[in-house]
């Protein structure tokens, strides 16, 4: 065990927050599929506290071996998941698991798993365009040598993701978006994307009015037309269901396993575990789950700054605000500023792949922090004027 810990690197503060968010996505997944599972499983309302916990336990093992890893390879393997993520979101699109008019998951036959490809998707897409930041810093500025090289590949990977799950599209092209800026991609380039993003959604609404396959765009219209509506009876019932919940929950909230929400509200245990987050914890428990996504984010950017390469600055600042920004909306469209997503709370919400390319995800930035520490370990013995 000694040796375990001594072999175990990075951000103790990140490490702090891994452990924390898993504590309260066992109790909050507990207290939201009891009713679930005494139902389903004829009395054994631990079922799904046992599986969750299972896939965090994986999820640790998998940061620690991640972190362990030098995070210069994640350069070397970017290009191969990127290359692997386009025919697996293609064979998604046609032959997926279809939930709510979406082809989002691929069951694997033998061991009858399914997984979201937006995942490794995403996971790739962070580490090639870290990989293509850092080595284009030179000719950043240059529309056809800087920019397209990046840019492409994020439009490449966000049309294949749009039709199934908008809400992931948008997010992964909007951090995306915010890492080309900070690794000093002009402004005008990323305007311009913009530009074409918006014009390429709205294109997307047109041909499905047109042609009569709206598909999932009646969905997305649906929804944004409720979100705007002053009409209470337009309000959808996952949120009037979380509007109570919310409103219950007060200063404190009702305690552990006292939600009276869990048994109305439609995926508590995903979609919506905010909800009965702030009923059972009331604000208090809420803000420390905030504070804790925000604490992420700060000691990534700590990372970021402290890195000396290109390539792991971008990367773990990337993975950490995709991370962040996912958990904020998640919490939006909780607490009704935003319409309903199907975006899921990083290694709170119950979930299979998601918990674990999160925790991939987690490893690396530890990775690069590991990276770090031991460069700094480095100058302090060879130049302990540094040090003092």
């Amino acid at each position: 065990m000694n040796n375990l810990l001594q072999r175990t690197k990075g951000d103790k503060v990140i490490w702090t927050i891994v452990f924390f968010l898993s504590a309260v996505s066992l109790l909050a997944v507990y207290s939201s599929t009891g009713s679930l599972a005494y139902r389903v499983y004829s009395g054994h309302t631990e079922y799904y506290l046992f599986k969750q916990l299972s896939v965090l336990v994986l999820g640790i093992l998998i940061i620690y071996f991640a972190h362990r890893v030098n995070y210069t390879i994640y350069s070397r393997v970017a290009q191969i998941g990127f290359l692997i993520s386009i025919p697996l979101l293609v064979y998604t699109l046609a032959f997926g698991s279809n939930l709510n008019d979406a082809s989002r998951w691929i069951r694997l036959p033998v061991i009858n798993l399914t997984f979201q490809t937006s995942d490794i998707a995403k996971l790739a897409l962070f580490m090639y365009v870290s990989r293509q930041l850092s080595r284009k810093q030179a000719v950043i500025t240059d529309f056809k040598k800087g920019f397209l090289p990046i840019i492409v590949p994020v439009g490449i990977i966000c049309a294949l993701i749009m039709p199934a799950n908008m809400s992931t599209a948008l997010l992964l092209g909007a951090s995306c978006m915010l890492l080309c800026f900070i690794g000093r991609v002009p402004l005008k380039f990323l305007l311009g994307m913009i530009g074409g993003a918006i014009v390429l959604v709205l294109l997307m609404f047109f041909i499905a009015k047109v042609t009569g396959m709206e598909g999932r765009t009646k969905t997305w219209e649906k929804r944004i037309e409720s979100f705007f509506s002053d009409e209470e009876s337009d309000i959808p019932y996952q949120v009037q269901q979380a509007n109570i919940a919310v409103a219950t929950g007060g200063f404190m909230g009702k305690g552990p396993g006292n939600s009276t929400a869990r048994n109305f509200l439609p995926h508590p245990y995903s979609d919506f575990i905010y909800a009965i987050i702030l009923e059972e914890y009331g604000i208090f428990g809420a803000f420390l789950v905030l504070a804790a996504y925000l604490i992420l984010l700060l000691r990534s950017i700590r990372i970021f700054k402290n890195c000396p390469y290109a390539f792991g600055a971008f990367l773990a600042l990337g993975l950490s605000v995709t991370l962040v920004i996912q958990a904020l909306m998640h919490m939006a469209v909780n607490v009704h500023l935003l319409p309903v997503t199907g975006l899921t709370l990083p290694l709170v919400s119950m979930g299979g792949s998601s918990v674990i390319f999160t925790s991939l995800a987690i490893g690396i930035i530890l990775s690069v922090s590991r990276n770090v520490e031991e460069i700094g370990a480095k100058q302090e013995v060879t130049n302990p004027a540094v040090a003092a």
